[in-house]
């Protein structure tokens, strides 16, 4: 959308000339007649500039967000604070214009920011290999398990009831031309139902998909599973909440042959849902397979340091029948952010968002549940989120949050109705004590 268009009716002329046209409504006889608007569009007449941007912000104000209101909710988006140099790096042109390298070795920069984005995920993620170019985590969780499925060469999946209702969406519409079965293991108490998975494990089972935390913030026993899994000779594939691994066991260190994730916390803003960032990273035998693009590192003829789009797989740029996947938006931009949040950081600043979001998040389910008016959905080990019952329905006090500047936590009730009035509390590092006081003050009065 252009913010001015300079054409004068003269120019108008002179163009449609060019092309032997009489009117602008020409350019659309392709169209029938009968699906083309007839008359003026259902908007204010013209108005001057002043009075289109009021009007505009008029209604932008309508919105609220987290700049605004304090944020309890998470489910999967969640409200981490972004150093003020993130904004101002990123916004460089060098940065937001870069798109896909079509002629990558001449693109050094592009090719060393996506180079230090993949290292430091293997770093984090403990695993071999990462690419760049996942939309968001449940598509890069749809590209894992059909990774798994191509590997393998076989043709089920077992995805864990406690995975984010959004993954187990996307995945059934994947994988539903795929020829690849997809079938869930159950919860039991927040958690994957080990019996279930030990039951539902088959030689045709190409992988297993848990995550960790799961949706409900419960930390998953992975390394009891992935024995299981690996004896069953099937792969082991996790999706991770980045902010987490600082603290936590390492994908690696659980035996993970693939990992996916939401990279939404590394330093991106909420936006209302998007755009977001999707990252895969997975052990070095897996590397050929790995959808989107992976950079390397090299010297130049004159012994100097150079990267290299080392691995393309998508069919623009290799033979079609060999494509590991269409998937092509690219998402550069959001992992330089995601890069430029991790160097600011640093191991001990990482460190640091993790433990604090842990210190916080269990204080809060302390001090709310100790009165016995709200009670643990479950005794289970959390990270930054976890679930509590509520004495009425968790709308009804969502609404009473937010009359008093509070964005209160997500309706379990939306993705499984046998929980009752539960309500699922994210707490970050951005929280202050005297926020959360505030909330669970307001939640006892509630």
């Amino acid at each position: 959308m252009h913010p001015y268009l300079p054409n004068t009716p003269e120019d108008d002329k002179n163009m449609l000339d060019v092309i032997g046209l009489q009117s602008t409504e020409d350019l659309f006889q392709s169209i029938p007649e009968n699906l083309r608007v007839k008359g003026d569009l259902n908007l204010p007449k013209s108005k001057s500039e002043i009075e289109v941007r009021r009007m505009v912000s008029a209604l932008a104000a309508k919105n609220e967000s987290v700049d605004e209101m304090v944020c309890f909710l998470g489910a999967g988006s969640y409200d981490h604070y972004i150093p003020s140099i993130i904004k101002t790096l990123v916004s460089r042109s060098e940065f937001y214009t870069a798109y896909t390298p079509y002629q990558p070795e001449i693109s050094q920069g592009t090719l060393q920011s996506v180079f230090e984005y993949q290292s430091m995920m293997c770093a984090l993620t403990g695993m071999e290999v990462s690419n760049v170019s996942m939309y968001d985590a449940p598509t890069a969780a749809a590209e894992g398990v059909i990774l798994a499925s191509v590997q393998t060469k076989r043709r089920k999946i077992l995805v864990s009831e406690t995975v984010s209702p959004e993954t187990k969406s996307v995945l059934e519409t994947y994988l539903m031309y795929r020829e690849v079965d997809l079938e869930f293991v159950k919860e039991k108490d927040g958690v994957t139902d080990v019996e279930d998975l030990k039951s539902k494990l088959c030689k045709d089972t190409a992988g297993v998909l848990l995550q960790y935390p799961n949706f409900y913030g419960v930390i998953e026993n992975v390394k009891e599973m992935e024995a299981l899994i690996h004896e069953n000779k099937s792969l082991l594939l996790m999706s991770v909440d980045p902010i987490a691994l600082p603290i936590l066991k390492s994908p690696g260190e659980l035996q993970a042959d693939i990992v996916v994730g939401e990279g939404q916390a590394l330093g991106q803003n909420l936006n209302y849902g998007g755009p977001v960032l999707g990252f895969m990273a997975a052990t070095k035998k897996l590397m050929r397979k790995m959808p989107g693009r992976i950079v390397g590192e090299t010297l130049d003829r004159e012994g100097k340091r150079a990267f290299v789009l080392t691995l393309q797989a998508r069919e623009q740029h290799i033979r079609r029948f060999k494509a590991t996947s269409n998937i092509c938006s690219d998402q550069t931009l959001n992992s330089i952010t995601a890069a430029i949040y991790m160097a600011t950081l640093g191991k001990q600043g990482m460190k640091e968002v993790a433990t604090q979001s842990f210190k916080k998040a269990h204080y809060t389910f302390m001090e709310l549940t100790k009165s016995g008016k709200f009670k643990p959905l479950w005794q289970k080990p959390f990270f930054k989120e976890f679930a509590i019952l509520c004495p009425e329905s968790v709308d009804t006090i969502n609404e009473k949050l937010r009359a008093q500047g509070i964005l209160g936590g997500f309706n379990l009730r939306k993705i499984n109705d046998s929980l009752g009035d539960a309500m699922l509390i994210a707490v970050t590092e951005n929280r202050s004590l005297e926020e959360i006081d505030r909330f669970v003050k307001i939640m006892e009065e509630i």
